[in-house]
């Protein structure tokens, strides 16, 4: 059996042709601050050699790390994301793409310098064994860097209630057809994500703590990347959530060591070496 969830594949191949990167204009600025937010704890020096991005999408993270990059293997299920990706990074002529899901990973065993896979594993099957896949492509001693949603295990009570809350939306809202998903994602993003990120913004502005205020990872972002997360979120089924223990038992199940997290949100990003 593929590790793969047929409704969640079409559910982001439909995500993607939405919120075509190139369409949507995103801001270079943007994709330079998701790479500076998830690579903070990785070493810059791996990406001289040849590497992969699991699950890449419409090329958001990829865009940050292929021009610092030896060659960049940019891997999807998705061809709407595919497509978007090759557009987004058509001048560069270090990038390969490879549409297959993380079970058929295209790249020889032991034959990458780094590799990564940002909000991509929770949303399959099986994630334990999709880190296994994608650890198995690395060369000894290499680093993979993985972004996990986390179980808030480090939040107070009643920030868990809110998300059992919006969980619970969750449910209900990936059941229903693509444009009622994509309606009711957008009615979100509207009513949450944008004035809790803009409050957040101002609290910042202000010299105010936001650490446990909800969203506050969505400070600074354009309304088009908190629509389409908002889509992400409420319109996907298969969510797993991990504490930062299982994340770390994960990833030494799947032969990496010296794991470290990094201290900010958005929780888990975690690095690994392969043993």
């Amino acid at each position: 059996m593929r590790n793969l969830d047929k409704q969640t594949a079409d559910g982001f191949d439909r995500i993607w042709k939405r919120y075509d990167e190139v369409e949507r204009d995103l801001p270079g600025d943007e994709s330079d601050e998701a790479f500076r937010t998830y690579f903070a704890i990785f070493p810059l020096d791996a990406l001289n050699g040849e590497g992969f991005d699991l699950g890449c999408g419409n090329g958001r993270i990829a865009r940050g790390v292929a021009p610092r990059a030896g060659r960049l293997h940019c891997i999807d299920q998705s061809a709407a994301g595919l497509a978007a990706a090759k557009h987004a990074m058509r001048a560069l002529e270090n990038v390969e793409f490879h549409q297959a899901s993380v079970d058929a990973i295209p790249l020889p065993g032991g034959s990458q310098d780094f590799g990564y896979s940002i909000g991509v594993l929770h949303h399959i099957p099986d994630p334990a064994a999709g880190l296994r896949s994608c650890v198995a492509k690395l060369k000894p001693g290499a680093p993979f860097l993985v972004y996990l949603y986390y179980s808030l295990d480090n939040r107070p009570g009643w920030f868990r209630l809110i998300w059992r809350a919006s969980d619970a939306a969750r449910r209900g809202i990936s059941k229903l057809p693509f444009r009622s998903r994509y309606a009711a994602s957008t009615v979100i993003a509207a009513t949450a994500y944008w004035p809790l990120s803009r409050l957040g913004g101002m609290l910042q502005k202000a010299g105010l703590p936001t650490k446990h205020m909800p969203l506050s990872s969505y400070i600074g972002r354009s309304w088009v990347d908190l629509r389409a997360d908002s889509l992400d979120r409420f319109g996907t089924a298969v969510e797993h959530r991990f504490s930062k223990a299982q994340i770390e038992a994960m990833m030494i199940g799947a032969g990496l060591e010296r794991i470290t997290f990094a201290d900010g949100p958005p929780y888990w990003i975690a690095l690994g070496y392969k043993r």
